[in-house]
């Protein structure tokens, strides 16, 4: 069923864009009154299974927060503040049912160099009270950035990723979480932050912390770490799902429940406990002199230097890709199979910034690692984010103290499992079943994001993948037919698109042409023709005359390099000669 909401001269109005991003479903369009209308949806469809993943979500979430805002050099708690405005308000405005948004690991090294820079006076001296506020007036405009590439319609950007490299994505969070995790399960926390770049902050990398941890164990946290993974593991067999109780009372929450429970038992009942690096941190209330002093609010002083600007576009772009990329992971991780549409994701990402950096918080983008928490929790819609947020939100100004008791090796065996089911054996076999091409662009990002980081990983897959597009339209610019019989004329059919690339082929396909033959070159199929290859072909009907080669030409040169696409929307789209309206193409493309 659909309620009329407003009228196509109303969508100028801005409140009326304002209560269209509000919406929670997705705008139709009714021809014979050209009245728009928004679906009616309830939030509430899979509150069963959506509170239980918004729990599970929230304990993934608070240490990540706190680890992110640690390895930005930022005060700990804007780390928490975009935990809960990615949670509450990008939850809320996003088209998603199940991505999750909040401070990215990925942003990391920008953020630090961002505070220090603008932190830093002519005399080299750096102050966290003057670069912070000017950073967070970079997060404001970053996120008015973001909102006008929404209406720019730039989300279709992520569909320019292939398949395998954002499956080799999933696979190397899916490694690194793991491997990240293990010292977190041992005990060893000398860098809680657990930050996803290969690098670390203390000059270990990934695989040498390893090592650090063996020789760092404490047996509290191995014993709740193999008992945690025991429930996790067990609630996650068929029998287990099928008892109604357990279908609400999820692993993890046992899981945590078991972590409180130790951290208070064990000094109790034997010589071993839990040091403060290895326990959740979160700042409270009294430790920074009272509530609002947890909050920071934007410095406008350097509004007009071309610093704080180049920060600002660095904010918003880095995390509009970051953005578009998880949302295309994601939806193939949903169960579902629903699509998110990214030029609203954009628009609600954007809102998200400008709302966080005016108080205090870091740059939010949609996450991997909790979208992927929560859908493997069970989440079904956006509730599960919204509630997560409210949770961090509640949670920190009312039970910082129990919070404060998890210790980080319960959520180090939440975080294994996640890990384990982003990066099964399964799908590498999988991956190399579809043949070389496929599996080498999966095992190239799979590889450089493991070595390195998110986005350098993502950016050498993809120019993997272009190489090999290349090196494809390269080697293959025609087709001949192996049935060709002697006296016959030469077949050549000119691939959908003949690139410049593909000049020296063609040229030497032509040479290799024998006196007195008949030949037909079809451009029939032909989407695009560069201008040089056109202009070797017709270079060669001259000079083929002192050969007596009779060239024959199948198709039109100057009609072939038309947009198929503008031809196919204009022609054959769904809505026929009805133009989109532009709202509802930004809203729900």
């Amino acid at each position: 069923m659909c309620l009329p909401l407003f009228s196509i001269q109303q969508i100028k109005s801005f409140r009326v864009i304002g209560r269209a991003l509000l919406s929670t479903s997705y705008i139709c369009e009714e021809p014979h009154n050209q009245t728009l209308f928004l679906s009616v949806y309830s939030p509430f469809s899979s509150v069963g299974k959506d509170i239980p993943a918004g729990i599970v979500v929230f304990l993934v979430a608070v240490p990540l927060c706190l680890g992110i805002a640690l390895a930005s050099g930022a005060p700990l708690f804007s780390g928490i503040i975009a935990g809960m405005i990615g949670g509450i308000v990008v939850g809320s405005l996003s088209g998603s049912n199940i991505g999750v948004s909040g401070p990215a690991a990925g942003l990391a090294v920008i953020v630090a160099d961002a505070i220090l820079q603008l932190g830093t006076n002519e005399a080299g001296e750096f102050s966290m009270e003057v670069g912070f506020p000017i950073f967070l007036s970079a997060v404001v405009i970053g996120g008015i950035i973001q909102i006008a590439l929404g209406f720019a319609r730039a989300g279709i950007v992520g569909y320019f990723f292939p398949n395998a490299v954002i499956k080799g994505m999933l696979s190397a969070i899916g490694i690194i979480i793991i491997l990240k995790q293990i010292p977190h399960a041992l005990g060893h926390d000398v860098i809680a932050e657990g930050f996803y770049g290969f690098w670390q902050s203390d000059g270990e990398n990934t695989f040498t912390e390893l090592w650090v941890a063996i020789g760092d164990i404490n047996p509290a946290a191995v014993i709740v770490t193999l008992v945690s993974m025991g429930i996790l593991i067990l609630w996650e067999q068929p029998f287990m799902k099928r008892i109604k109780i357990f279908g609400i009372i999820q692993g993890p929450l046992v899981v945590v429940t078991l972590g409180i429970l130790a951290f208070n038992l064990f000094p109790m009942m034997t010589s071993m406990s839990f040091a403060a690096d290895e326990m959740v941190g979160i700042p409270t209330a009294s430790e920074s002199g009272g509530v609002l002093n947890l909050f920071t609010f934007p410095d406008w002083s350097m509004i007009g230097t071309k610093s704080l600007w180049v920060i600002s576009f660095t904010i918003a772009i880095v995390a509009s890709l970051e953005t578009l990329l998880c949302v295309e992971a994601t939806d193939k991780l949903d169960p579902n199979k629903n699509i998110t549409p990214t030029n609203r994701e954009l628009l609600a990402q954007g809102a998200g910034n400008m709302i966080s950096g005016f108080i205090g918080g870091l740059p939010i983008t949609q996450v991997i690692v909790r979208s992927s928490a929560n859908i493997q929790s069970g989440g079904r819609t956006k509730l599960s984010a919204i509630f997560h947020g409210g949770l961090i939100a509640i949670s920190v100004f009312l039970l910082p103290d129990l919070l404060n008791m998890i210790p980080l090796s319960s959520l180090a065996a939440i975080l294994f499992l996640v890990g384990y089911k982003l990066a099964k054996p399964t799908l590498f076999k999988e991956m190399y079943g579809k043949g070389w091409s496929q599996f080498i662009k999966f095992m190239v990002t799979v590889l450089a994001i493991v070595f390195t980081d998110l986005l350098l990983g993502i950016t050498i897959g993809l120019c993997v993948g272009i190489a090999m597009i290349l090196w494809r339209n390269f080697s293959i610019p025609f087709s001949f037919s192996e049935k060709n019989e002697p006296g016959k004329p030469i077949e050549i059919q000119l691939s959908e698109n003949v690139t410049f690339l593909n000049k020296a082929n063609i040229m030497e396909a032509l040479k290799a042409i024998p006196e007195d033959s008949e030949v037909v070159i079809d451009a029939t199929l032909c989407h695009y023709i560069h201008p040089d290859v056109i202009e070797i072909i017709q270079d060669y009907t001259v000079n083929a005359q002192q050969d007596n080669i009779k060239v024959t030409i199948k198709g039109d040169f100057e009609t072939v390099n038309v947009n198929h696409k503008e031809y196919f929307m204009n022609k054959v789209s769904k809505d026929g000669s009805n133009k989109t309206p532009y709202l509802k193409q930004v809203l729900t493309e």
